[in-house]
């Protein structure tokens, strides 16, 4: 199952400190930690757990690029399948308590100035995770052009509620074939026209 998904940044913008990363669009599946009997305590708890997956994965895809020796490049828009082709991609190990009670497995797919994550329960397969994340980043991408200013992914949570709702409905990954992969784009296609 799928804890959670997030979109976030990982280059520096205007607004962050030189460290820092915003999560722009964030979901998560399953039970809540009731361990905090106040909602805002708990709405806090889980922003807090979020930021800090967001600033591991920014951590990570830093190491990558300066590894791999390629910097952190400005957003083109109408090249999102080119951004798409050269994004880094990733898999960390999750330890109970980092920030999850159990431990997890986080994926992210580094896209230009984003970060597409993932976090799943240990005994999930990797390759349908994968092809998961990489089919949400691509219709993220190019449906949604996200590689315009933060605040469009604000406006467009719907969208992307509806994607994630077709593609991981409650959290799990679907098995899919080109067929349904198909008739899922065509759903989706046809709740973006209304």
């Amino acid at each position: 199952m799928v804890c959670c998904f997030l979109i976030h940044t990982v280059c520096s913008v205007n607004a962050l400190s030189a460290g820092g990363s915003r999560v722009l669009y964030s979901r998560v599946f399953g039970p809540e930690d009731n361990s905090e009997t106040d909602p805002e305590k708990r709405r806090l708890l889980q922003k807090e757990r979020l930021l800090a997956l967001a600033r591991r994965v920014r951590t990570a895809i830093s190491l990558h690029r300066d590894a791999a020796g390629s910097p952190c490049v400005e957003c083109v828009l109408g090249e999102e399948a080119v951004a798409l082709g050269e994004a880094d991609f990733g898999v960390l190990r999750l330890g109970a308590g980092e920030p999850f009670p159990a431990e997890h497995t986080l994926l992210w797919l580094g896209v230009q100035n984003l970060a597409f994550t993932m976090v799943c329960e240990m005994h999930e397969n990797l390759l349908l995770a994968e092809g998961t994340l990489r089919n949400l980043a691509r219709h993220c991408m190019e449906e949604l052009r996200l590689l315009g200013h933060g605040s469009e992914i604000l406006l467009k949570r719907d969208r992307i509620d509806a994607m994630l709702h077709r593609y991981l409905p409650h959290g799990q990954l679907l098995f899919l074939n080109h067929r349904f992969t198909h008739i899922l784009d065509k759903e989706l296609s046809a709740y973006g026209n209304k």
